[in-house]
């Protein structure tokens, strides 16, 4: 797939051909020069297909939505061996599958992607240690306070075991050159151990990011409708309680524990899609994130990843949210999970779009999430 690596943009339709063979850093890379970009990735290295096909969050999702809510077609190749060509007009059956269904239904060779002008953005990361009460204030404040959709927070509470401590990595966006004043002070105000804030492009924003590499790794998730200090005050225990038991057996171990906060209006910018099965709650996603090294911690790693998940799911009941049944991101979602828990009452519908292009299951043949 990697020679699929095309990134054409047409200036008359503002639409960016993307081959699935792309990560999102070429992408951003060859839409540069045309002072347009398009709603992706935020760490180097992830590729722009499988992002695209489970969802896609962004530092851009307050302002436009999901990346599959700027997706305007996609090029497959059915199993049968025809090429097609899927939008809201034309295989639109094929369209809502496609859009977080991931790959059940054929090969998707090209995204069809609206574009947005872009030159410079402001943002960057800030990492602090011993200060998570200011954090989670910052947080809270700003989830609380800023509706502005050009503007995202992405907060990290980690474990590494290479310098054995906990540690807290905050990333800072906004959609421009400079943010209105005093948005983001709560943050800049931290003590930090390392900040690389600062107006660049998208491109040099996300390299600062590189997908870390050279360990095992698996990612859960749970669904919540709102964000409070009980919760973050949960987050963070499991962190420090986690890299406790876990650091002095598992070699190699990394702990991460994502918020993700958005404005309540993010799935009002696209239309019915696979995920998520509706779009009449804002869900905001929880990823965990863990890493080691030998295959035999792989079990344990996997119980406890469940397990912490279950629990904040019980602290976040226990609040008053209703999120038993909230659908999880496909796109972190351990393996193992139902199918029901992430597509809820679209998978029969998505089981039956999978029945009509791939009737003899060659697409079963590949990895991932199966209707």
């Amino acid at each position: 797939m990697t020679r699929l690596d095309e990134v054409i943009y047409d200036a008359k339709t503002s639409i960016a051909k993307i081959g699935a063979g792309n990560v999102w850093d070429d992408v951003y890379e060859g839409l540069q020069p045309f002072n347009v970009s398009v709603v992706g990735g935020r760490v180097s290295g992830i590729g722009a297909a499988g992002f695209t096909l489970g969802g896609g969050y962004s530092y851009k999702t307050n302002e436009y939505g999901l990346t599959i809510d700027t997706v305007t077609g996609f090029e497959v190749v059915l199993p049968i061996g025809e090429v097609v060509f899927a939008d809201a007009t034309q295989y639109s059956d094929l369209f809502f599958g496609l859009k977080g269904g991931f790959n059940n239904f054929g090969v998707m060779t090209a995204i069809y992607m609206k574009t947005h002008a872009e030159t410079f953005v402001w943002g960057g990361s800030i990492t602090t240690t011993g200060v998570d009460e200011a954090v989670m204030a910052a947080v809270l404040n700003f989830y609380s306070t800023v509706t502005d959709p050009k503007a995202a927070i992405l907060p990290t509470f980690n474990y590494d075991s290479s310098i054995g401590i906990r540690i807290t990595e905050l990333g800072l966006f906004y959609h421009a050159p400079e943010p209105p004043q005093g948005m983001f002070d709560d943050f800049l105000a931290l003590p930090a151990l390392v900040q690389n804030v600062s107006t660049r492009s998208l491109l040099s924003l996300i390299t600062a990011f590189p997908e870390p590499t050279g360990l095992r790794g698996a990612f859960h998730t749970l669904s919540l409708h709102t964000l409070s200090s009980a919760f973050l005050d949960a987050v963070v225990n499991e962190t420090q309680f986690w890299s406790t038991q876990l650091s002095p057996s598992v070699p190699g171990l990394f702990i991460s524990y994502d918020v993700e906060p958005f404005l309540s209006s993010y799935l009002s910018h696209g239309s019915p899609s696979a995920w998520p099965p509706s779009r009449e709650i804002a869900l905001l996603p929880i990823n965990l994130y863990f890493a080691w090294a030998l295959p035999e911690n792989d079990t344990v790693i996997h119980e406890v990843m469940t397990q912490s998940v279950d629990y904040l799911t019980e602290v976040a009941i226990a609040e008053g949210q209703d999120i038993a049944d909230a659908p999880l991101y496909p796109n972190y979602a351990i393996s193992g999970v139902p199918l029901e828990d992430m597509y809820g009452q679209n998978v029969e519908r998505l089981k039956h779009i999978k029945a009509t292009y791939d009737p003899a299951n060659v697409m079963g043949l590949t990895g991932g999430w199966k209707f």
